[in-house]
This record gives structure tokens, C-alpha cells and sequence, in this order.
């Protein structure tokens, strides 16, 4: 063989070599920031990805909206611009029947919502979201329960809440059962909350406990009442035109891997939540609530969702119980 030849060889060996190693990037980016749930689900996803597929992907993760809003993020992954997200309310925008997540205290507590996604409900919302959504569902994991933290008193029953000016996410339908329950609900920005519960302008506000932790809400206000009223699963997604240029056994991993750390992510949710509740008691008042009573208070709101949409999603979730 001509030295020439030899050198095009060489060459295209080297090639042939570099191609096959180089890691595909993937970014996988939430709305939320590294205090979430979804931030540690990711890193999780990505770890486990790794060992499966050691050097195959270089996994870069986004949180806290460095690249887009829930809207954002959820539309760009159906462009096919990212390759994976993990997102939370922004899901249920999609369809309606999603809306079963904003239902006032659906389930009672951790065990329940696992109990429900094992017996069918996760495989049901996945269908759902991938026939409407355009989208792939690796996994589906949690975002938590959302409690209240106010300045005035603890929240035990329903009519704790009467006459406290409360900001409020979400829509009016969420505003609809705060109001029911005698509170005021107020629009106020989530980078403004601490200054508004500081100044008198809110008494109170309502999230998911690693949001209080993070803007440091304790430091205004006194009392943390586990209300539990609404809980959001996390949904780790990847776009379709991301996953079409992977191999049939990268698609398998990444779809195995989604299903096999569920249980991983809730116990690494559990853990982050607890840590938060440990620091947040050395500084402010927590108190549990009398959920029957606020299930009662409430119930009523179901109605409209089923007649719109049906109770499959609910029969299977009251089968948990």
C-alpha cells in the first residue's frame, strides 16, 4: 500500500473514531431552580443514563429558567430546539382532562400518589400527554405538595383562612377554591412575595415547600401550615425530533431508565423536603391541618371537571385510597 493510501486510511480511521466517541449533548432544563425536586431528578436521570451509556451523552442541566419560562420551555421542546426538559404545571395546559392536578386535595399524602400512578394513573397521564402533546414521556416523578406560610396565625381548618390576603399561582379555578374558603387571593409576583409578606401588602402565600426555603420566606413569616391542597407531578420529557436521532438502544435506555428511578426520584424528593422542613422549625412555627375537613369544604369543585372531562382519572385515584 502507497504511502498515500496509508495516510487516507489513517485519516479516515481517525475519523471513523472520533465520530463514534463523541458525546451527543443533551440539555435537559426546568423552570425551577436547584433548590426543586426536579432539579435533583434530572442530575439523577442523567447519572443513571451514564452508567448504561458510559461517554455516549453529555448531559448539561438548565434550571431555573436560564432557558425559558414553563411555557417556553414546553413549546421549544415541541419545536424539536431542546432535547429534554423537566417542567410541572405547565403539562395540565395542554389538555384538560390534565387538569385533575389542580383538584383541591386529590390525594392525601406521598404514599397515596404513588399508590395511584403504580395502579394505572401514570400510564394513563403518559398516553395522554404523548397523543396531545407531540412529546415523549420519560418520566414521571413529583413536584410536591403545595402548603400555606402566613404572618397571621397557623392554618388548622378551613375558616383559619377567612380574611387573609393570600398570593395565589396558578388560575381561577385555584383562586375559586381560596376564595370558597373565605381567604383573598392575590396576584403578586413570586420574585416579589418576600418583600409583599415583609411589607403587609399579603399575609400569606401558597407552594411547594422548596419554594418558601429558597426565597428564604421564614424570615417574614411565623406560621407554615401543611395544607397540602394541591399536589403536581414533575414530568421529565424529551422532544421527538431528539429522540428520533438516537439508536433503538439509546431510545430503550433512556425510556428504561425514565420508569426504573421513580421510585429513586419520590425518595430523593421525600429527602430534600424533610431537610427543608428540619432547618425551616428552628425558625418558624409548622402545624399539620385537618384534612377531612378541607376535603369536605371543597368537594364540591370536582363537579365541573367531570362534567367536562369525565372521573376516570379520579376512580383510579380513589381506588388508592
Amino acid at each position: 500500500m502507497s504511502s498515500f493510501k496509508k495516510l487516507l486510511t489513517t485519516l479516515a480511521l481517525t475519523a471513523s473514531v472520533s465520530a463514534v466517541a463523541a458525546p451527543i449533548e443533551v440539555r435537559i432544563a426546568s423552570h425551577v431552580s436547584e433548590f426543586s425536586p426536579l432539579h435533583a431528578q434530572s442530575k439523577l436521570f442523567a447519572e443513571e443514563v451514564e452508567k448504561r451509556l458510559p461517554g455516549q451523552f453529555e448531559f448539561k442541566l438548565f434550571p431555573g429558567g436560564q432557558l425559558g419560562k414553563e411555557k417556553a420551555l414546553l413549546a421549544n421542546l415541541q419545536a424539536g430546539s431542546l432535547e429534554m426538559i423537566n417542567i410541572a404545571s405547565g403539562v395540565m395546559k395542554l389538555d384538560k382532562k390534565l387538569g385533575v392536578f389542580d383538584l383541591p386535595w386529590l390525594f392525601d399524602n406521598r404514599s397515596h400518589v404513588q399508590k395511584a400512578m403504580k395502579g394505572g394513573l401514570e400510564d394513563e397521564i403518559r398516553s395522554r400527554i404523548e397523543s396531545v402533546g407531540n412529546v415523549n414521556v420519560i418520566g414521571v416523578y413529583e413536584n410536591g405538595f403545595r402548603h400555606v406560610i402566613n404572618t397571621k396565625r397557623p392554618v388548622v381548618e378551613p375558616f383559619d383562612l377567612d380574611g387573609l390576603k393570600v398570593r395565589i399561582s396558578g388560575g381561577k379555578f385555584r383562586q375559586g377554591v381560596f376564595q370558597q374558603l373565605g381567604a383573598s387571593p392575590q396576584k403578586v409576583a413570586w420574585g416579589e412575595t418576600f418583600t409583599a409578606l415583609q411589607s403587609g401588602v399579603v399575609d400569606g402565600a401558597e407552594a411547594a415547600t422548596y419554594g418558601f426555603y429558597e426565597q428564604k420566606h421564614y424570615e417574614v413569616a411565623d406560621y407554615l401550615s401543611l395544607t397540602s391542597h394541591v399536589y403536581t407531578p414533575s414530568f421529565l420529557m424529551a422532544s421527538q425530533a431528539f429522540m428520533n436521532k438516537l439508536t433503538p438502544e439509546q431510545q430503550k435506555v433512556f425510556k428504561e431508565v425514565g420508569r426504573q428511578i421513580t421510585d429513586k426520584a419520590y425518595a430523593v424528593s421525600a429527602d430534600l423536603e424533610a431537610k427543608y422542613f428540619a432547618d425551616m422549625k428552628t425558625r418558624m412555627k409548622i402545624n399539620e391541618v385537618t384534612l377531612p375537613k378541607f376535603q369536605a369544604a371543597t368537594k364540591a369543585s370536582y363537579q365541573n371537571y367531570i362534567d367536562a372531562v369525565g372521573d376516570d382519572y379520579l376512580k383510579i385515584i380513589e381506588a388508592a385510597r
